[in-house]
């Protein structure tokens, strides 16, 4: 069972792989060029040599971005946007592809779950046979029960919109603290 689960995951990422528009393989394959050792030392013989020159040590080539070196400082700030933007366009891929997977483990789950709870009722008939009698096991009797999906799935929003409603409190009560004090400063009539 295993081995066949494992086959249907790969087959289901790899269709997703095969599935993608072709910006998003660009951005994948970008951000495994930016992932680079390469590319870091790329990055990194660029910049030397931008600064070399710059700062006049290579006298057969004219400075053409003297120090702070404005054009630099922009060239890395545009490159910083594009990483930025590539890398979060192949991690959104990424994350759909693993709530998809996420989904297809939760189905297995349950459906695995009334398969062993059939089991445990089968096996439940077996031993009363054999015994000629019911025999009491409370144990089992909750084993047997079906299990209420969406009672666990209320329980999880709860405890999720408790969470979610204690990180915003913890990120607002220092910013009304310094949004107070800057009244205070500004307004100090108020």
């Amino acid at each position: 069972m295993a081995r066949y689960s494992h086959q249907i995951i790969e087959s289901f990422e790899a269709k997703a792989l095969k599935k993608r528009p072709f910006t998003i393989r660009i951005a994948d394959w970008l951000t495994s060029s930016f992932g680079s050792i390469a590319f870091l030392l790329a990055n990194l013989v660029f910049f030397s040599a931008w600064i070399l020159i710059n700062t006049g040590r290579v006298p057969s080539v004219p400075v053409f971005d003297p120090f702070p070196f404005i054009l630099l400082t922009m060239a890395v700030s545009l490159e910083a946007i594009m990483l930025a933007i590539v890398v979060l366009m192949s991690q959104n891929r990424q994350s759909y592809i693993s709530t998809l997977r996420e989904e297809l483990d939760m189905q297995v789950n349950l459906i695995s779950e009334r398969e062993i709870t059939k089991v445990l009722k089968l096996l439940k008939e077996i031993r009363n046979k054999l015994a000629q009698e019911e025999i009491a096991d409370p144990e089992l009797e909750e084993m047997i029960k079906r299990v209420d999906t969406s009672y666990i799935e209320r329980q999880l929003e709860e405890q999720l919109s408790i969470k979610s409603n204690s990180i915003a409190k913890e990120v607002v009560k220092p910013l009304s603290r310094v949004t107070e004090k800057v009244e205070k400063t500004i307004l100090p009539n108020k």
